[in-house]
């Protein structure tokens, strides 16, 4: 992976605006690249669409139909790109992802928005805190979650530009600004000696301000599979090992891969991200639905000092 530069002038403002700048610019560049879409920002292609009708194609709004249509473009050597929202791209979809794409071998890049409740106010039907879980039910793919429209602008270009599988995972929740995500590594933010805090994604800014003031690692992540095992090895074989893992979606749901990571490593792990004992049936903002779930900065920083202060005890 390489990093991509991104100058003030040509910073998007949106994850979503990165996508479609980045998909455009490589649609015209690369005859290999094909872009499915569902309705769903359609409107922000209909350029390259004139450009390229052969291989931009918008099959309405039949998400599986969509997958489907990936796979076979990808049967034919294309790499194909397919978009959406994340429950209508993974959930909707997924015996397609599994079968068409998966199953058939066909190298592929999917895009979505709405991350887990970007659109809360649109109710149960936009969310989709369980895609990245449902995703680790099937070998192979890369994630990357990025934390900012000028990371998700790399991460997007090195995914078109790269092989294999690979998800990109947009949201409209970013940090104060962007971190390198060179080469997929674990970026150490802060050095600390009496825990490790791993925040993935847009979750870095609140997880700054919810550690400010306490002697712990903080750990930042934008790409999650393949995991950085050694970078976690790392941080922990420095620090008490004692785990806070922070995601913007079902919590826990890379526990499996850090006690994989760290096999040898006696270690205590405290999964924070949207709950998995209770569905929230609000509406609301983002906000009201992360401080629901306890992964504001509140939230974080509370549950931080209570897993730090029972490790010590």
């Amino acid at each position: 992976m390489t990093a991509t530069t991104t100058t003030a002038a040509t910073t998007p403002a949106t994850m979503r605006d990165a996508f479609a700048d980045v998909v455009s610019q490589e649609v015209d560049a690369d005859p290999r690249l094909a872009l499915v879409l569902a309705e769903i920002s359609a409107d922000a292609f209909t350029g390259v669409a004139a450009r390229h009708p052969e291989r931009v194609i918008n099959v309405g709004i039949r998400e599986a139909l969509m997958i489907s249509v990936a796979g076979g473009l990808g049967l034919t050597g294309l790499r194909p790109i397919a978009h959406s929202y994340a429950p209508f791209l993974i959930e909707r979809a997924f015996e397609q992802v599994k079968l068409d794409l998966g199953h058939q071998d066909v190298e592929a890049v999917l895009v979505s928005i709405g991350g887990s409740y970007d659109v809360s106010a649109a109710g149960r039907t936009h969310q989709s805190p369980g895609d990245v879980a449902l995703l680790d039910t099937l070998p192979g793919w890369t994630v990357h979650v990025p934390g900012h429209p000028v990371e998700a602008a790399a991460l997007l270009t090195d995914a078109v530009r790269a092989r294999g599988r690979v998800y990109v995972r947009l949201s409209t929740e970013t940090n104060d600004e962007p971190f390198a995500t060179a080469d997929g590594r674990l970026r150490v933010v802060r050095r600390g000696g009496h825990g490790v805090v791993l925040a993935v994604g847009p979750m870095l800014s609140a997880t700054l301000a919810a550690t400010a003031g306490l002697d712990v690692t903080v750990l930042y992540a934008a790409t999650i599979r393949p995991f950085d095992a050694a970078g976690l090895r790392a941080a922990a074989t420095g620090a008490e090992p004692a785990i806070v893992l922070v995601e913007p979606y079902l919590a826990g749901t890379s526990a499996h891969v850090i006690a994989r990571a760290l096999p040898d490593v006696p270690h205590r792990l405290l999964g924070l991200g949207v709950s998995r004992d209770a569905e929230l049936r609000r509406y609301g903002t983002p906000g009201d639905h992360a401080a629901a779930h306890g992964i504001d900065a509140a939230g974080i920083g509370a549950a931080v000092r209570r897993f730090l202060a029972l490790s010590a005890g």
